[in-house]
């Protein structure tokens, strides 16, 4: 059987933002590294880094 999975956390290639999936809430929250939130630039148009390298299809 092969199912659909979704990324767990994603990055800015711009501003560095970086974003994990909280299951619980079903929705993407910033970030904490050291205590501190990697929230970027809050005025960027954020550019995810979505390079193909991921597959959504797992075994």
């Amino acid at each position: 059987m092969v199912a659909i999975v979704s990324p767990s956390e994603r990055e800015c290639e711009r501003c560095g933002r970086r974003d994990v999936w909280d299951e619980d809430m079903n929705t993407w929250r910033i970030s904490v590294e050291d205590g501190e939130k990697r929230s970027g630039n809050p005025h960027c148009l954020h550019e995810w880094d979505i390079n193909g390298t991921f597959n959504p299809l797992a075994e």
